[in-house]
């Protein structure tokens, strides 16, 4: 491999040992011809200019480049064409070799990954924030080829294993874009092991307290844990031996962001979480005996420990549209513990791993015509220019995360659908025409409202009439971001043809009074009835919301104060507007982008920041800035929808302020514990107390404490020093 003389002598070395990887990685998968091409595609990458740029956290971006094409192979299977792709694609960013080049090398495919890969780049050197319509266009990007989206997920899951390399501000802000963007996709491509560590990693750089103490616990039980799934296995491996079965049996924990989940969802403490870990039965099954022997297995593992029925999943039957399949169950094992049994094949867990690249080499196999569906439906909502990318991203996440329902056609044609989708989604799903004048539908011969929700299996028929319109309220009716947009496109229309018939309405009034309707009275008119826009005031005047004899007294009046000389209605002048400083300390506590004093700038309430915090500004809607903790738990929303808003902010000085910061207290509800933890807090650590309230139940108590600390060392003394009052449990800072 040729290297750019410019790369140091420790980096070279660094470079031929990822090379060798490299190559020893796809040689199992590669032709000879391929090889030769990996190191063509390598040397361009290498020995240009491209071969000494750095990535933000400091490295050669050659080097990254082999590594995400090691995650390429390695994690998501995909060979020649994605790995060629991936190593020139910085190349082809820097100019060191053009599309057409790339073509007339290395192929048609290839050069259309680097030129989709390119695509993105320039879209990321723009403004990506989620509300920018450059986000809609990455989208899109990515649904034009599958590999593109691969690649991209490979690039970001390496970023977030190095993400350690970066500055504070850029983990937070590729920590929100993986969160808010690649892992959910990641889970809909199928890559549960990337979705699962891209999330982890996540978790880590977002909420690093939280991180460890979940990943000390479960050091601190793997013994016990380890030991409990070696009793639970014994029987069944027995078993399944006797039946002839080829089989791996294993226990797997689950992740800290699953495990984290749980504590939330369930508002519980880590020791009462009861699903910290899976079984996994892996068969070595034929094809054809596959979903005979998975449930074979199901038969055991019910006989020996008793089923919960309402947690049994069967994705054989009915695979997802990722193409994943599984069988799940949970039983009650030894102890009384529920515990969580998946059984698939080692076709089924590759898939369930590498996602679409195993469809590929699994050819013909169901699942993967879902996915060409699911792209498909993403072009055609991003293609609607008229679509809101905030509105659209939410319904996105959700739709990738959600399960799916089953339902038939009247010609028995299978639709797949969001879980709890309705009847009047079903309708948009067909057609957006048939959705705006669906009035109900036949689901098994029986008539039902369009909120109906469908179930598996459902054969579902749709009514319409030709005098049906869509309403808004049908916005609380439907659950599919298709069905959502088409109807929000829908309503728009209806819309603006009602205002475009209150203005002819309006103008048409107004010649009779001999008025001409000039921009200024119309901007007076629509402030002085209360709406927000021209549009809406138009539509009320459409459908008789507003009288035209109000309209008239509201002219009238406004001639009538033109006359009189006052000024009532003119609007303040922005010079002599000057922010109001009530909520400013007496000195600059804190210094924004290092060239800002005297800011009109509020700490947030939802984080309450303290001195001494890592801290971030939020230019908010109404002016001023807001001061957030980086763990504050809206930080990840407000960098991902609206990251141009983020604003640098250090303390300068801690000042004489007093800050807010509120404490969690568990603890044995023993008589005098309170007193004990009120004298700390006040006598011994001189601390005032702004509220307290404790809520007792069977002998444990559970409090919230708000102080007033001078910064965030007070703040972790005062910790320290209530952790140590004998009965005291845990001590936490709400917001944390």
């Amino acid at each position: 491999m040729a290297l750019n003389s410019a790369i140091e002598t420790e980096e070279r070395e660094e470079l031929r040992l990822a090379y060798k990887r490299l190559l020893v990685a796809c040689k199992p998968m590669m032709e000879k011809d391929d090889i030769g091409l990996i190191r063509k595609a390598l040397n361009i990458t290498a020995t240009h200019d491209a071969g000494v740029a750095r990535n933000e956290g400091g490295e050669l971006k050659v080097v990254e480049a082999i590594e995400v094409a090691l995650v390429v192979v390695n994690e998501l299977g995909l060979s020649r064409i994605a790995v060629i792709g991936a190593l020139l694609y910085d190349a082809v960013l820097n100019g060191a070799v053009t599309s057409d080049e790339v073509e007339s090398t290395f192929g048609k495919q290839v050069a259309l990954i680097t030129r989709g890969l390119v695509k993105v780049g320039e879209l990321y050197n723009k403004n990506t924030s989620i509300e920018n319509d450059n986000f809609r266009k990455l989208l899109l990007t990515f649904a034009e080829d599958i590999r593109v989206v691969l690649l991209i997920i490979a690039n970001r899951l390496r970023t977030m294993r190095q993400l350690a390399l970066y500055s504070a501000d850029d983990q937070q802000r590729i920590s929100s874009e993986v969160a808010y963007l690649y892992a959910p996709m990641a889970h809909r491509l199928g890559l549960y092991n990337i979705k699962s560590e891209m999330e982890d990693l996540v978790m880590k750089f977002t909420n690093r307290e939280m991180y460890s103490f979940i990943a000390k616990k479960l050091n601190e039980t793997k013994r016990a844990r380890d030991k409990y799934i070696r009793e639970f296995i014994e029987p069944l491996e027995k078993q399944l031996k006797k039946q002839g079965l080829k089989f791996e049996i294993k226990g797997r924990t689950k992740t800290i962001h699953s495990i984290y989940n749980k504590i939330k969802k369930q508002n519980t403490e880590f020791e009462n979480v009861y699903d910290l870990f899976a079984i996994r039965v892996i068969l070595d099954s034929e094809l054809e005996k596959e979903k005979a022997e998975c449930w074979q297995v199901y038969s055991v593992v019910t006989d020996k420990y008793q089923p919960n029925p309402s947690r049994l999943r069967d994705w054989i039957s009915v695979p997802k549209s990722n193409g994943y399949e599984s069988l799940h169950t949970t039983v009650l094992g030894p102890e009384n513990k529920w515990v969580e049994v998946q059984i698939r094949t080692e076709r089924m867990n590759e898939v369930a791993e590498k996602g679409l690249a195993a469809h590929w080499k699994y050819k013909g196999h169901k699942g993967e015509k879902g996915m060409d569906e699911w792209l498909s439906n993403v072009r055609e909502i991003l293609e609607n220019p008229e679509l809101n990318a905030v509105d659209f991203i939410d319904d996105f996440k959700l739709d990738l995360y959600d399960e799916e329902v089953f339902v038939f056609t009247p010609k028995g044609d299978l639709r797949r659908l969001k879980k709890g989708a309705t009847v009047l989604d079903f309708a948009f799903e067909i057609h957006s025409e048939v959705g705006k004048k669906c009035i109900g539908g036949r689901v098994n011969n029986k008539n039902v409202p369009i909120k109906y929700q469908l179930q598996n299996g459902d054969h579902v028929d749709i009514q319409t009439a030709n005098n049906q319109a869509p309403k808004k309220d049908w916005l609380n009716i439907v659950v599919t971001s298709k069905a959502k947009s088409k109807l929000k496109q829908a309503l728009r229309d209806i819309e603006y043809k009602e205002a475009e018939l209150g203005r002819e309405m309006l103008i048409r009034r107004l010649k009779n009074w001999k008025y001409e309707l000039t921009d200024q009275l119309l901007n007076q008119m629509v402030k002085g009835f209360g709406y927000k826009t021209v549009q809406d005031f138009m539509r009320s005047i459409a459908i008789d919301k507003i009288d035209f004899s109000r309209i008239k007294e509201f002219i009238i009046n406004l001639e009538k104060k033109e006359e009189e000389g006052t000024e009532s209605d003119k609007e303040r002048s922005a010079e002599n507007f000057v922010a109001g400083k009530e909520d400013l300390p007496d000195d600059d506590v804190l210094m924004i982008d290092k060239s800002l004093t005297n800011v009109d700038y509020k700490l947030a309430k939802c984080c309450n920041p303290i001195f001494g915090d890592d801290i971030f500004g939020f230019v908010a809607s109404m002016g001023g800035i807001k001061i957030h903790r980086r763990t504050c738990p809206n930080a990840l929303d407000m960098h991902t929808k609206f990251g141009y808003r983020i604003v640098k902010a250090q303390w300068t000085s801690g000042s004489d302020a007093n800050y807010q910061a509120t404490l969690k207290i568990t603890g044995v509800d023993d008589i005098g514990i309170v007193t004990n933890i009120s004298q700390v807090i006040s006598k011994e650590m001189k601390i005032k107390i702004r509220s307290m309230a404790i809520d007792s139940h069977e002998g444990i108590f559970e409090g919230t404490l708000t102080v007033f600390v001078d910064n965030t060392n007070s703040l972790t003394t005062l910790i320290k020093k209530i952790k140590n009052i004998k009965g005291v449990y845990t001590v936490s800072r709400v917001g944390a």
